[in-house]
């Protein structure tokens, strides 16, 4: 009989059941705009909730459930759990939903007012909650799998919704974008189904079991597939993480998302790659702990980081649209995101799940400060796109330039965004630590032209803001302040005690 927790299924089972009662309250009472949002912020803080004791508990003790019994069989599966949430996983569940909270406030803003009589914008708004809830649900169930079909599911249930929220603008813009990520995100799920079969061919398992991945590895032949298995999983990952060559779709659907949806893009879609990238690495650790270490593997994450670093970085630095400029700033974090990954070490996967946590608090942060900048008070929020147009916003309107100004320095690993330079210092050590040193030496070169690219944003940001002012309203939502100040506060006090923040992974 299978063994079940229900409390350890709470963090993807609550947002499913609010997802569930969302569109059950919208048949009953359509029109009613604030119930599903307050039924989405319950239910997304519900699931943070029962994240939180996951996170702060014992590697040794992770939360299990869906176990076989010991008996069940006489292969490598006798006795799994499939659900398996330890302190890195539930702190990435824990992100993920606060990442997934702070789009829905920001959207909650960007709708604005809606009349008694406007069941129409009710149902719309239904239909974004929806949306935000099944990817959200996806994304923590993609950190706990343990087998991999519920892996494979729940990464594709963090993307699909995603891409209809792109879509839903409904402009030509938006098409384009939706359908880059579309096509992408078609062609990464093939790779995956190919990457998870022969993941099954090679070590006759259908969970990511470290010792089926050392017998498998100790066979010429199973090596050879599992090899090929993992450089499609890598790929398909790659697709989602906007590591290159696996980046095309990011700028265009960047620039055609609102931009909540956006904001949701740049942090939720890259905690939930990121998980599924420990997920299926996180075997490979006691591999390469026993001095048998996958060099292939090694080779292959640090082709696809240095590429991500130095491509993103480098165009970054000639982009003129803001929103251009953070979606090659996403390619480029992405790089950094895969660095630590390098060594298959435990230090390298925490290093990568709080470089990511960083990554995602500072996107956050940045796109909120852009949605509320307007051409006109009643323009659509966000519109303001060209650099220019933000000169002067830190000294003239310090409670959006001033968050949008940290989460730049923060990208750059410059004070005061320290939390951004502890977790580049964390990031090379695990690189230095395996001795790699010429992808450290790429990684400080990487870092140099980030400086420069962001510094460009520092630099108007701090300039007089007269020349820009008239062509700009500054109004930011309740909930978009919420945003503001959460994340402000989490960047500044982390910045302080990093520990915090490694502690959790």
């Amino acid at each position: 009989m299978i063994t079940l927790n229900w409390w350890a299924l709470a963090p993807a089972l609550i947002p499913a059941a609010g997802l569930i009662l969302v569109l059950v309250l919208d048949a009953l009472l359509p029109g009613r705009r604030r119930l599903p949002l307050a039924v989405g912020v319950l239910a997304l803080l519900g699931a943070a909730a029962s994240a939180v004791p996951g996170a702060i508990g014992s590697a040794d003790t992770p939360a299990r459930t869906l176990c076989l019994p010991a008996s069940s069989g006489t292969g490598a599966t006798g006795g799994e759990c499939f659900w398996q949430a330890g302190p890195l996983s539930s702190t990435l569940q824990l992100s993920l939903l606060l990442a997934t909270l702070a789009a829905l406030l920001m959207m909650r803003d960007t709708r604005g007012p809606a009349a008694p009589e406007a069941t129409s914008r009710g149902s719309e708004t239904a239909i974004d909650v929806t949306l935000l809830l099944g990817s959200a649900a996806g994304g923590v169930a993609v950190a706990a799998a343990h087998d991999l079909g519920t892996w494979l599911v729940a990464l594709e249930l963090a993307t699909l919704p995603v891409i209809a929220l792109v879509a839903r603008r409904g402009t030509r813009r938006a098409g384009h974008g939706s359908l880059s990520l579309l096509v992408t995100s078609l062609l990464s799920f093939a790779l995956l189904v190919v990457g998870v079969a022969l993941w099954l061919v090679a070590t006759g398992d259908p969970t990511w079991s470290g010792a089926a991945v050392a017998t498998a590895w100790a066979d010429p032949a199973r090596r050879a597939v599992l090899l090929v298995a993992v450089l499609a999983l890598l790929a398909g990952i790659g697709f989602k993480l906007s590591a290159v060559p696996f980046h095309a779709w990011t700028p265009p659907a960047f620039a055609g998302a609102p931009l909540p949806v956006t904001a949701l893009l740049a942090a939720a879609s890259k905690i939930a790659a990121v998980a599924a990238l420990v997920a299926m690495l996180t075997p490979f650790v006691g591999l390469a702990a026993s001095g048998t270490h996958p060099h292939v593997l090694a080779f292959a994450l640090g082709t696809l980081a240095v590429a991500s670093m130095l491509v993103g970085t480098v165009v970054a630095l000639r982009a003129g649209d803001i929103v251009r400029l953070l979606a090659w700033s996403t390619i480029a974090q992405g790089g950094w995101v895969l660095l630590p990954l390098i060594g298959l070490s435990t230090a390298g996967l925490r290093a990568c799940a709080g470089y990511v946590m960083t990554y995602a608090a500072a996107s956050l942060l940045a796109f909120a400060a852009l949605s509320a900048v307007r051409r006109t008070a009643s323009g659509e929020p966000g519109a303001v796109r060209e650099l220019a147009a933000y000169r002067g916003l830190a000294r003239s309107d310090p409670h959006v330039g001033g968050p949008l100004l940290l989460a730049m320095v923060t990208f750059a690993g410059l004070p005061p965004g320290i939390l951004g330079l502890a977790t580049k210092v964390v990031a090379l050590a695990s690189v230095i630590g395996a001795g790699l040193w010429p992808l450290a030496v790429v990684a400080v070169i990487a870092v140099v032209l980030g400086i420069a690219a962001y510094l460009r944003v520092v630099a108007v940001l701090l300039a007089d803001p007269e020349p820009a002012r008239a062509g700009r309203v500054v109004l930011a939502g309740g909930g978009t302040l919420w945003v503001l100040a959460a994340g402000t506060a989490l960047l500044v006090v982390a910045g302080f005690v990093p520990q915090v923040l490694y502690g959790l992974t």
